[in-house]
């Protein structure tokens, strides 16, 4: 997601001054304007800081979490392959998916900037390319070595991620049998969910920086086992929790306070969009011409509504100032719009993420086999106005 930054105001209040200097030849009008917007500034920051602790901040922290935890069940599967270990390391996926689910509202950011989004949760698997893999036995023994995340991190994207790890853990809906999975399989999943981890680790660091782990922070720093990967804005020497928050300040890539707001609502407007238009809509054919049925997410856990369900959750935490449990609305994307663009807008704002989710949770399951169902359109029209509604609020915040 690219960072969007946007002028704001500033022609319509030089204008204004213009048009009533004769009036006002004191300059109260362009006192009052600049007395408006610091307040606007003031609340917007606020805005940023609370996104980042009670959105951004504990969704990767149990992305992290749970994405080690993962890690360490799939090396306990690999190496003693019994039942309960292969369910367990299945529930634990499913935790860690929904967690990176709710995240796809703030792609933007590191997630972006150094290709995490796409290195961990592409589709579909190549099976071709899985296949020759797995026949090339140099390639095999460096994934069950001990640097066999690292190994795994130099696979291409259609071989990674969530839905590498899904495709040996999962058939049809259910957990597989560890019968039907095979030690060279299982040495794959657990270097692929190695490889899983550090980028969650990466993710984690790169939005909090020294308000993460110690011991996931040291694993950056020079010398650290993942020191190649960088954890700063343009290598530099802020986070992208602290980017966003020091906006309009010195060594920000965010020009103006504002700017930081209209990055957050386009995060919004982007899965929003996504979700209908992509996720939904491709299989569904709304478009006949890029229709495809290949494009359908987590079709092996048949998850897929749940995926684009959490989507949704990951819109109303940032709109709410928080996940839930851990929410600041008096802080949030919500009141400040309740309170610059008037509480009709905001209830709207509302009204369309709440229906959203309910048209989406109303489709039939798993999408997998019911992607062409009248409600899936429903869905994706519901998907659309949430994009709309976004765009919208952007457009009115540009012009107060």
């Amino acid at each position: 997601m690219k960072i969007i930054t946007k002028k704001f105001a500033l022609v319509a209040f030089a204008t204004a001054t213009l048009l009533f200097a004769a009036c006002d030849p004191e300059g109260k009008n362009e006192e009052k304007d600049n007395t408006d917007m610091a307040a606007i500034n003031a609340a917007a920051a606020k805005v940023a800081d609370k996104f980042v602790e009670r959105t951004v901040g504990p969704t990767y922290r149990n992305l992290a979490a749970k994405a080690e935890t993962l890690a360490s069940q799939l090396v306990a599967f690999r190496d003693n392959p019994t039942q309960s270990n292969l369910d367990a390391a299945c529930e634990t996926f499913l935790e860690a998916r929904s967690w990176w689910e709710k995240s796809e509202a703030f792609l933007f950011g590191i997630a972006t900037a150094e290709g995490i989004d796409p290195h961990i949760d592409s589709w579909p698997l190549e099976a071709t390319a899985f296949n020759n893999m797995m026949q090339t036995p140099n390639l095999m023994d460096a994934l069950g070595g001990e640097d066999g995340d690292l190994a795994a991190g130099e696979l291409h994207k259609a071989l990674l991620g969530f839905h590498g790890i899904e495709y040996i853990l999962f058939r049809n809906g259910q957990h597989r049998q560890v019968a039907d999975i095979d030690s060279l399989s299982r040495v794959y999943v657990a270097a692929v969910a190695g490889d899983l981890r550090n980028r969650c680790y990466q993710l984690e660091v790169g939005w909090l920086g020294s308000a993460a782990p110690a011991a996931h922070v040291a694993l950056f720093e020079e010398g650290g086992r993942l020191e190649d990967l960088s954890v700063t804005v343009l290598q530099g020497d802020l986070s992208y929790g602290d980017n966003l928050r020091n906006a309009g300040g010195a060594g920000s890539t965010y020009a103006t306070k504002l700017a930081a707001i209209y990055a957050i609502i386009d995060g919004c407007k982007t899965i929003a969009d996504e979700v209908g238009t992509s996720k939904i809509g491709k299989p569904a054919g709304i478009d006949a011409e890029t229709a495809d049925t290949t494009y359908i997410e987590s079709p092996y856990s048949q998850k897929s509504i749940d995926d684009f369900v959490d989507n949704f959750i990951s819109i109303k935490n940032v709109w709410l100032g928080g996940i839930e449990g851990n929410r600041d609305e008096a802080n949030s994307l919500c009141t400040f719009v309740k309170d610059n663009l008037g509480e009709n807008m905001a209830n709207r704002v509302s009204a369309a993420i709440d229906d959203a989710i309910t048209k989406i949770d109303d489709m039939p399951r798993p999408f997998v086999n019911n992607y062409t169902s009248e409600k899936c359109r429903t869905a994706i029209t519901a998907c659309q106005a949430v994009d709309a509604i976004f765009s919208e609020v952007s457009q009115k915040l540009e012009e107060l």
